[in-house]
């Protein structure tokens, strides 16, 4: 079997284009999901480029399961519970008011779109990805609650948006609607996704527990996201909140099943697959719009542009009241705290991403009676056209509304990491006066111990000091220079080995990684 020239030069175009803008979107400090889209979108409208047909069933079964696994694995359950109130209310909410508002709008000002059809349309624009504006939103210090509301709202609501996406979308395919039906099915989804994600933890968890190899464990990891997805999707409940209750069920216990080298390689494999995957899903949704004009001949551009500049602005606006009507008018009713700052913030960070992408893909071409699934290509159009809107006009926004808020870091992050070190340090202290009268602790070697804790601790506590003087942390930056330096001249050595055919690449390698995590140890 042959490759085609002109299919191989395209493929390897695509990937120079691909990692092009991968390796540029930190310099231009643009969130690379918001660069990928708008390259997908020049490059699929270049002559000559060949049409990208994206399979539903790569989305939703190859990529969507791994990345909602990985998001909730990460998730702090504790910020989870102390934001509990505002992520409910988005997540469930204001999904179900997206969907109505969206349904109602666009059935009143599109031609020839059914109830049914549009509020097809309205569940599949309702849930958020918050990719692009959480790492806008870390890397400008935003206060950690407001990101945990919007990241926990996206792992919430994706399970929300697809259970009324799969009512309204039975509806247009039988023609019948029942409340009764959409009730149960919605409790059943919920909890049954619920109820399979606890339990897909539970073992994965007996089984981690008893295993001391590094790479199966790993493996065992990635693969978690799929044993949940696919057997609560087979057995019709929510196979979203089953995978992310799975993430952070196994995201709590994980200090029990693991040691420092999973946590270490799996940390690092985690970031690659997430990366890697948002990359290619991302680049798929800009190369996928021009497809999808294209099956619209029927309506000219300035149509498609009123259709689309409409159901955008009712998704934002609709985002807009509810947060502020819902979440923040009862802060000030009740005379507590709110400037209006965060509520702003949360608005404009609801973007639209992967979750929307693969249910209007997902959309049956067909109904029971035959005909033709109503309004199929003009829905796929506009919830392309959501994303579009939503990701790159939002997100590349975001930074310029942040700094106009003032939204800076409130040090919670700092303070608790000092909080953390200073315990660890005081407990490695309590310790060694336990063990420093045992046979096998030299004196020297517990002094040196005790001098570098007590060190340690004082550098720290000196952080909730207003009146310090930095004297300390000035000794612990100059300690930490020296020793890179030092670093720097043993990884020399090794290298002049490893030319010269003294050691082994694998010994160079085994060394080299000791040497890296001493000096990684050093950024704190």
């Amino acid at each position: 079997m042959h490759l085609d020239v002109q299919d191989g030069v395209v493929a390897l175009g695509l990937l120079l284009a691909v990692a092009t803008m991968l390796a540029i979107a930190p310099t231009l400090r643009i969130p690379y999901p918001i660069l990928l889209v708008l390259g997908g979108l020049v490059i699929g409208l270049i002559p000559g480029i060949p049409e990208f047909e994206l399979d539903p069933r790569l989305v939703f079964f190859g990529v969507l399961p791994p990345l909602l696994y990985g998001a909730a694995f990460f998730t702090s359950l504790r910020d989870l519970r102390a934001t509990v109130r505002p992520v409910g209310l988005l997540a469930v909410g204001l999904v179900a008011f997206t969907t109505v508002g969206v349904a109602v709008v666009a059935h009143a000002f599109i031609d020839n779109l059914s109830w049914a059809s549009a509020f097809v349309l309205g569940a599949i624009v309702s849930p958020t990805d918050p990719l692009a504006a959480t790492s806008i939103a870390r890397r400008l210090g935003v206060p950690r609650k407001l990101v945990t509301i919007v990241e926990g709202e996206s792992l919430v609501n994706d399970g929300t948006g697809l259970v009324l996406y799969r009512v309204a979308v039975a509806a247009v395919v039988t023609g019948s609607f029942s409340a009764f039906y959409t009730g149960g099915l919605f409790v059943v989804s919920v909890g049954g996704g619920v109820a399979v994600g606890l339990a897909v933890g539970w073992l994965v968890r007996q089984v981690r527990r008893r295993l001391e190899n590094p790479p199966a464990e790993i493996t065992i990891s990635l693969l978690t996201g799929y044993v949940a997805f696919i057997p609560a999707e087979l057995m019709g409940v929510s196979a979203v909140l089953a995978t992310v209750t799975a993430g952070i069920y196994l995201g709590w216990h994980t200090p029990e099943l693991t040691n420092a080298q999973v946590r270490l390689q799996g940390l690092a494999v985690w970031e690659i697959v997430q990366y890697l995957l948002n990359a290619l899903l991302f680049v798929l949704v800009g190369l996928q719009l021009p497809v999808v004009a294209d099956t619209l001949g029927s309506f000219t551009s300035a149509t498609l542009l009123w259709y689309a500049t409409l159901v955008s602005a009712t998704v934002i606006v609709l985002r807009f009241a509810w947060v502020f009507a819902v979440l923040d008018a009862p802060k000030r009713i009740a005379r507590r705290v709110s400037s209006g700052r965060g509520a702003v913030f949360v608005s404009w960070s609801g973007m639209r991403g992967a979750v929307s992408l693969a249910a209007a893909l997902a959309l049956p071409l067909e109904t029971d009676s035959g005909g033709p699934f109503p309004g199929r290509e003009l829905i796929l159009f506009l919830t392309f056209s959501v994303i579009l809107a939503t990701l790159v006009g939002m997100g590349l926004t975001l930074p310029l509304v942040i700094r106009w808020l003032g939204l800076e870091d409130d040090g919670v992050e700092a303070r608790e990491d000092a909080k953390a070190r200073i315990r660890a340090a005081e407990s490695a202290l309590a310790r060694l006066e336990e063990l420093v009268d045992e046979d096998w602790v030299r004196d020297d070697t517990a002094e040196r111990m005790r001098g570098l804790y007590t060190f340690r601790t004082n550098r720290f506590r000196s952080r909730f000091d207003d009146g310090d003087d930095g004297a300390i942390e000035s000794r612990s930056q100059d300690f930490q220079r020296l020793r890179r330096e030092l670093l720097e001249a043993e990884r020399r050595a090794l290298v002049d080995l490893r030319r010269s055919g003294v050691i082994s690449n694998d010994v160079w390698l085994r060394v080299a990684r000791d040497l890296d995590l001493e000096e990684l140890r050093l950024d704190v």
